[in-house]
């Protein structure tokens, strides 16, 4: 009995080490993901851009806009005179917070008055604004221990800092997460289900019988996907329908613009799971390389730990993420209710890496059957 348990086990290594993608996926794949994860996700809010508007432009105003500059969590992207620019840097993302420096702030330190200063955020990530709120509170805080006696003397705080949330002004973090779920399941069925797809008629034997058709490859690829694309539009709807219906939630932009985007991000998903699909020999090669796919796809998106938190060169990579382009979209149209000019940038990355992935399926593809 022992020895036939032995035979087993040295037949069943041999038959998993024997394929090198086996040998990728098992030892190789879920290291590199340790090292790369471990070191971009964070629950720490650090690297916070944010705007500064000026409007007293004094000695006093510098020097609490440089308790901000100097902190370790706040990166002061840039300073302005008035404020005509920031709804359209909060609703690109440019910035995450902006700070408002009221005319004559150095006048009411002075006079002994207490002075507003304004803080307003992003509220659609409602965990880091209120974090980010905090922050500024310790920041404005510093300011008035520093000041107080040579600039106000008689009060308690002499800035007063007033927060505003922007998109979401309660902070309810549905607004946030419910929209995201809605990518990531998008990302989930789509890669689990489509990297089967043809691998499926690899083993069974059918892919040479269709293969020996007039069909063309790219159109074998295309008819590979439509399918899925549809399938994937009608889950869409329906957890819209849900997140309506259920949490409240309502598209505030352009409903034709969220389904062009949501069309493009569900082919690159899909061209994306092809390439595995096409590459893999079984079908288990194909659902271990999809799920290692989704991990890192998932936590690399800033879904659910922001990317400004990350090291640059793990930022860089998340270029490469499409889900990190379309929580971008998504959240911009329906919670801002922005157009696409704000969204040119992650609209034409998430074209670009939809086409690159299906161009790439198709030339493996090319290749694999010859």
């Amino acid at each position: 009995m022992k020895e036939r348990i032995k035979q087993m086990l040295i037949k069943e290594f041999l038959q998993m080490f024997r394929d090198k993608r086996m040998r990728m996926v098992i030892m190789v794949m879920p290291l590199v993901q340790l090292t790369i994860l471990s070191m971009a996700l964070t629950t720490d809010v650090k690297n916070i851009k944010v705007a500064i508007v000026d409007r007293d432009n004094t000695v006093e105003s510098r020097s609490l806009i440089s308790g901000f500059s100097d902190s370790q969590y706040f990166d002061v992207a840039m300073t302005l005179r008035d404020d005509s620019r920031l709804p359209q840097m909060l609703d690109k993302g440019e910035v995450l917070a902006a700070i408002s420096i009221p005319y004559g702030f150095s006048e009411d330190l002075k006079s002994g008055k207490q002075s507003p200063v304004q803080i307003i955020c992003d509220g659609i990530f409602s965990n880091d604004t209120a974090i980010i709120m905090n922050y500024a509170g310790q920041a404005t805080a510093l300011f008035n221990s520093r000041h107080l006696e040579k600039v106000a003397g008689k009060i308690a705080d002499a800035v007063n800092l007033e927060g505003r949330a922007w998109y979401n002004p309660n902070l309810e973090s549905k607004y946030y997460y419910v929209p995201g779920l809605i990518a990531v399941m998008l990302i989930l069925v789509g890669l689990v289900l489509t990297s089967m797809a043809i691998v499926r008629e690899k083993e069974i034997g059918t892919i040479e019988q269709v293969m020996v058709t007039p069909i063309r490859k790219s159109e074998f690829i295309i008819g590979k996907t439509l399918p899925f694309l549809i399938t994937g539009y009608v889950t869409m709807t329906l957890m819209f329908i849900i997140a309506y219906l259920v949490f409240g939630i309502r598209i505030q932009g352009s409903l034709l613009l969220l389904y062009a985007c949501s069309g493009v991000y569900i082919t690159g998903n899909l061209g994306l799971a092809l390439l595995v699909s096409v590459t893999a020999r079984t079908q288990q090669q194909a659902l271990l390389t999809a799920f290692l796919i989704i991990v890192p796809a998932i936590l690399l998106s800033g879904f659910i730990f922001p990317i400004h938190n990350m090291p640059e060169g793990v930022q860089a990579a998340t270029i490469f993420n499409p889900m990190r382009w379309y929580l971008l979209i998504l959240h911009s149209i329906a919670l801002k209710g922005v157009g696409a000019e704000s969204l040119i940038k992650p609209i034409i990355a998430q074209a670009a890496l939809a086409a690159g992935f299906l161009s790439l399926a198709i030339m493996k593809f090319q290749k694999t059957i010859d």
